[in-house]
């Protein structure tokens, strides 16, 4: 289980606040990639209610998630959001994208955090100090505060995306190839959401 003992030791050099970073959706054919940023309080006595419910969002169902993120929104410190979209995507690539999704949510936090603890992502730049934490989201609490918020987010843009785009299958696979969406794919063809960067979508006999 995640807890705060890397938000702990950063603390210990002096960093009062820390954010903890992960984002949603590198992988599907379509769809934004979602990025969130969570700063929990230092002094979390009190609140083992809704810290319980924290996890590597992967390891929750959609309900516990669902009421997961709404205790995050309500007990942090502050948090954030950020998605970018697939036309985004396919211009700057994935890896790109998936570290502007989190540092803009990082800069839209308020207050603003003094360091970073991001689950393993290649790291260009970064305006603060920071650590990349190889399966972050299974050991620190705020970064599994923020896997919960960015998947609860992406989620809820491709059950939008399902009834702007039906047929797809978007609200059941949230644009992962799965086999329902490939044949969809090869029989409609791809939607303003797919990116067209990824394999299958550089394949030219998809219809238009």
């Amino acid at each position: 289980m995640p807890d705060l003992s890397l938000e702990a030791a950063f603390r210990t050099e002096g960093y009062r606040l820390v954010a903890g970073v992960d984002e949603a959706g590198r992988g599907p054919l379509a769809g934004p990639v979602a990025a969130a940023a969570v700063i929990l309080p230092p002094d979390l006595t009190g609140a083992e209610e809704w810290l319980n419910g924290i996890d590597d969002s992967k390891r929750l169902t959609p309900a516990r998630r669902e009421t997961a993120a709404a205790g995050i929104k309500r007990h942090a410190l502050a948090w954030a959001v950020s998605q970018i979209a697939p036309g985004e995507i396919d211009r700057i690539g994935i890896g790109a994208a998936a570290l502007k999704a989190m540092l803009d949510a990082v800069s839209a936090l308020r207050p603003a955090p003094d360091a970073l603890l991001l689950d393993w992502i290649h790291v260009t730049c970064c305006p603060l100090p920071y650590r990349t934490i190889v399966k972050g989201d299974a050991k620190s609490l705020s970064i599994a505060a923020a896997s919960i918020l960015a998947k609860v987010a992406r989620d809820a843009e491709m059950r939008q995306a399902d009834v702007c785009y039906p047929g797809y299958g978007f609200a059941r696979h949230k644009g992962y190839a799965t086999a329902q969406h490939i044949r969809s794919l090869s029989e409609r063809g791809p939607t303003p959401l797919h990116r067209r960067s990824f394999r299958p979508l550089r394949q030219s006999h998809l219809p238009e």
